[in-house]
């Protein structure tokens, strides 16, 4: 097939729309149900009230405010694919937001600005505070101010809405690779998301990884939970060793996503066993580098132990819930003095995805039985 080919087939699959549309036609379609915003990414999408009043003053001043990405669904209703934090302040503001469990959101006090000083403290509305309230012609005048909105319409491609998520919002978003995988996995298969996050709370996973606050908060744990269901259903012979990363465990974890193949049941179950064993014999030592000459753990969690150790152990874990404890322990000293991983971890250069191959291929050696 041609290059001209493919993109014929491709434009044919995906069929858009756009046209500025008023605040206030936006503002009715969401308190009339025909606006979906996905309130679990609101966990994800992070502004402060100063972005958002930053946001209200651009609009106010007549700015350019970037175009809103929604997808049309079989409904009619527009999900929103890119914009979800400037709809979701316009809806703070004028006080109709609602959070994950339905509740209306408190309305959003603005601050001053260099520009607005006199926002400070400005509400849409406020009955009992008229004086720092919108006047009637303010909140007329803001709810004419246009937003231009770009629509993904019915008959598109079905994968064409995560794509465009994952496109508009990698590269220059506050949101990290695994917040933008957590807002795929929501709109494209919640229950999984929800089997992924409270498997990435046990309490076992969580003690050997010394994470930091801000890991945390980033969603590292889920991540790292992640990483551990695709590398061990992974086949290290298909990758090149020039893919990204962030990328390869993007578009694994949409393979798992769509697999038939995938036992939740099962994998959840090797999963707690794999972790409880680790955390039992070295606890948040489990992926901490061993130091022979200090005869000790040392350091912060490492990726590098992650993709040896949990995998391995998890491939074999029947064998390795009997062997002895120190047995393994030892085992899993040795793997640091281990001249593949040595070379391997202590090169300088090296791309995550051919560490990755390497770690696991020497996983498969030495945790073989």
């Amino acid at each position: 097939m041609t290059l001209q080919n493919e993109i014929d087939q491709k434009v044919k699959e995906i069929h858009t729309d756009g046209y500025p549309m008023s605040l206030g036609e936006l503002i009715n379609m969401y308190r009339d149900g025909e606006l979906y915003l996905q309130p679990d990414f609101q966990r994800f999408f992070r502004w402060n009230d100063t972005q958002k009043t930053r946001f209200i003053e651009s609009i106010l001043l007549g700015i350019p405010i970037p175009s809103i990405f929604v997808a049309r669904g079989e409904s009619g209703i527009w999900d929103v694919i890119d914009g979800l934090q400037r709809l979701s302040t316009i809806l703070e503001f004028v006080g109709i937001l609602k959070g994950k469990d339905g509740e209306t959101l408190s309305p959003l006090a603005l601050q001053g600005t260099k520009f607005l000083p006199s926002l400070k403290g400005k509400k849409w509305e406020d009955k009992y505070d008229l004086e720092n309230s919108f006047t009637p012609e303010q909140r007329i005048d803001f709810k004419r101010s246009k937003l231009d909105v770009k629509i993904i319409k019915k008959g598109s491609d079905e994968e064409a809405k995560f794509e465009l998520f994952q496109r508009l919002n990698t590269g220059g978003s506050s949101l990290t690779n695994q917040e933008i995988r957590n807002c795929l996995m929501i709109m494209s298969n919640k229950d999984f998301y929800e089997w992924l996050f409270s498997l990435s709370q046990n309490s076992d996973f969580q003690d050997t990884l010394p994470l930091t606050d801000k890991q945390l908060i980033e969603r590292e744990d889920i991540e790292i939970a992640l990483r551990f269901f695709v590398y061990r259903h992974l086949d290290v012979s298909i990758l090149s060793g020039s893919e990204d990363m962030g990328e390869f465990l993007t578009n694994s974890m949409l393979d798992i996503l769509k697999s038939d193949d995938f036992d939740l049941e099962n994998e959840a179950m090797i999963f707690k066993k794999t972790f409880s064993l680790l955390n039992n014999i070295l606890g948040e030592n489990s992926f901490k580098k061993f130091d022979a000459t200090k005869n000790k753990f040392l350091g912060a969690f490492l990726v590098s132990s992650f993709e040896m150790i949990s995998i391995g152990i998890s491939k074999n874990l029947d064998f390795y819930l009997e062997m002895d404890e120190e047995e393994l322990i030892k085992k899993i000293k040795d793997l640091y003095q281990n001249p593949v991983y040595l070379d391997t971890t202590k090169r300088s250069g090296i791309r995550a995805i051919n560490r990755l191959k390497i770690l696991s291929s020497l996983s498969e050696t030495e945790f073989s039985v």
